[in-house]
């Protein structure tokens, strides 16, 4: 199996990661995910993939993620692994698709207006 190299988006947040058999290593912007993402919410989020096939501890992951904040990021990578994983093996793209890893969340924050306080609030009315 040579490099699988595919990517990842989330809100503002793009992961693209290099997927190569090993012993489970996962680099993200070349320091360890648990060291990357300190709260384990965010560490169990990158692991996903590999726990819904159950047994994904042969790869080893170099990831390059920017953009978004810590949870964008991680949700990203999640993405980016379960495509990888559907290209290394068909059967895996139901089980992933089924948990919704392959979906894309267009959820993004809506941009400010001008006038406005923020995207919809408005400044206080007075009537006199």
């Amino acid at each position: 199996m040579e490099v699988i190299n595919k990517i990842g988006r989330r809100k503002t947040a793009v992961a693209r990661i290099y997927m190569t058999p090993g012993k489970g290593d996962i680099k993200v912007n070349g320091r360890d995910y648990k060291e990357y993402f300190p709260f384990e919410v965010h560490q169990i989020v990158v692991q996903q993939p590999f726990a819904v096939i159950s047994g994904g501890n042969g790869y080893d992951l170099k990831v390059n993620v920017r953009g978004g904040g810590i949870s964008g990021q991680a949700e990203a990578i999640r993405m980016a692994i379960s495509r990888a994983l559907c290209e290394y093996n068909g059967e895996f793209r139901g089980a992933l698709k089924k948990e919704g890893f392959l979906t894309r969340d267009p959820r993004m924050v809506e941009r400010k207006k001008y006038g406005r306080a923020k995207a919809r609030k408005r400044f206080q009315f007075s009537k006199r």
